[in-house]
């Protein structure tokens, strides 16, 4: 099962469906409003009895073709895990003027954790990322994000784009913020795969593919077991002092780095799929901010 946020053509209301190959089955009836909003709102247990005992003749079938997909997130936050690979640890300490930062926070008991967007700073699929006008050195950062209910269960997990300045982090780290976080600085989807249906999350492949020009630019993948720390240790530090009503999506890190001589471009095209999620790929055009 694979859900799904989509708009039919000619509409502008986002609907909530099952991803097929061909067709999206709608979740409800035409008197029936379910959003994403109202699952992530219920507990772990309740969504999965929903979901599993869906009455597939309520819902409208829609072909792909006459639908758009849309990020699926409502009005989930979007925050995000650093330094969780040994990987991504390496490339930060290279790239900044502190590095020892970078190092010390690997080890620590508190992982780092950051805002990273609002919905409407979120792309979905074949929507370009952003590149910021005044970074030239920017790379994405393919992840594994967790979708958690308002009680910060994981109910399902889906595929995310990290974009980050990392010219404008590496000057200095307390510039996070403006590295990650910006219009267009995220990508979400295709689609959420239930927690349920992933046998072993700690065991699933990221690919990423960066084409530019019709050839390859750069490829990588990279294990979920090479993870530094649990899920549920990023998600109890996340919950500290804090609370999301409508759930929110965590993204665990990345363990893919591009050269230190690579940096996107406008007009690259990016594909990130995780095997093991049943999810098509989710792929991403890029264009450079406006200011």
């Amino acid at each position: 099962m694979q859900l799904c946020r989509f708009v039919v053509t000619g509409e502008t209301t986002p609907r909530l469906g099952i991803l097929m190959d061909e067709t999206i089955q709608e979740i409800g009836g035409d008197n029936e409003v379910v959003s994403l909003d109202r699952l992530l709102g219920m507990p772990a247990a309740r969504l999965q009895e929903v979901l599993t005992n869906l009455d597939s003749a309520r819902g409208r079938v829609h072909q792909r073709p006459d639908c758009t997909l849309r990020a699926p997130i409502q009005q989930q936050e979007v925050w995000a895990c650093g330094v969780t690979y040994e990987r991504s640890r390496d490339a930060r300490m290279r790239e900044s003027a502190q590095a020892s930062v970078y190092d010390l926070v690997y080890d620590a008991d508190r992982p780092e954790i950051f805002f990273k967007a609002t919905p409407g700073r979120v792309v979905g699929p074949g929507v370009p990322v952003v590149i910021r006008a005044d970074s030239g050195w920017d790379v994405p950062e393919p992840e594994l994000a967790l979708v958690l209910n308002n009680a910060l269960e994981i109910v399902g997990y889906t595929i995310a784009n990290d974009v980050s300045s990392r010219a404008i982090e590496g000057e200095n780290p307390l510039y996070l913020p403006q590295a990650k976080t910006y219009l267009g600085c995220c990508a979400l989807g295709p689609a959420i795969t239930p927690a349920w249906e992933v046998a072993d999350p700690n065991a699933l492949t990221i690919r990423l593919t960066i084409t530019r020009g019709g050839e390859t630019a750069f490829s990588g993948e990279v294990g979920t077991d090479r993870l530094h720390r649990t899920f549920e240790d990023l998600v109890r530090y996340l919950g500290r002092d804090n609370a999301f009503p409508q759930g929110v999506v965590l993204l665990t890190g990345t363990g893919i780095v591009p050269p230190d001589d690579f940096t996107l471009e406008p007009g690259d095209q990016i594909q990130i799929a995780i095997d093991g999620l049943g999810l098509p790929p989710l792929e991403n055009g890029v264009r450079r901010g406006a200011s």
